[in-house]
């Protein structure tokens, strides 16, 4: 028998070594399926807030069905800056709003006598959108639920919203 020489030891070792190195880190491929799901909170496509003046006018044309003047524009802008809290500023102007003669709410037996209906068409009204299946369940629960739930709190809610603050 012959001697092996070291070149040759290390040459097949080192030629094991990449051997052992290819096929021990082969990593076994997985494939995962998994369906697209949109996380992101529908509202609308609404990203843009409305002025003070834009919010005030809107809110009257929802109520009232009307225009509001640019000198009451005017006064409430001035109101909302003067009070600086502007969750606060809004729920009074809602208010004023809603104790006004001539504000457009239909009454809680219209509202119980079509749920559906007063919840599309408050939507509609109030968030230029129809609501999805999930926001008729809720409100249509919640009315059931609470017998002094009123068309009045339900508007309220909506203006004071965060998609309402929204275009």
């Amino acid at each position: 028998m012959r001697p092996v020489s070291h070149s040759v030891l290390r040459s097949a070792g080192c030629f094991l070594l990449v051997a052992v190195l290819v096929m021990g880190c082969k990593k076994d491929a997985f494939i995962y399926e998994v369906d697209p799901v949109d996380l992101s909170q529908f509202d609308g496509d609404k990203d843009r807030e409305k002025t003070n003046q834009e919010y005030a006018a809107i809110l009257h044309a929802n109520l009232f069905q009307t225009a509001l003047s640019a000198n009451d524009l005017y006064e409430i802008d001035q109101c909302i800056q003067s009070i600086g809290d502007k969750q606060l500023a809004r729920e009074v102007i809602i208010s004023n709003f809603m104790n006004k003669p001539g504000v457009m709410i239909p009454s809680d037996s219209l509202m119980h006598a079509d749920v559906d209906a007063f919840i599309i068409a408050t939507y509609n009204r109030f968030l230029v959108r129809n609501p999805t299946e999930a926001e008729k369940t809720w409100f249509r629960n919640m009315i059931a639920a609470d017998p002094n739930v009123t068309t009045e709190l339900i508007y309220f809610s909506f203006a004071l919203s965060e998609e309402y603050l929204f275009y």
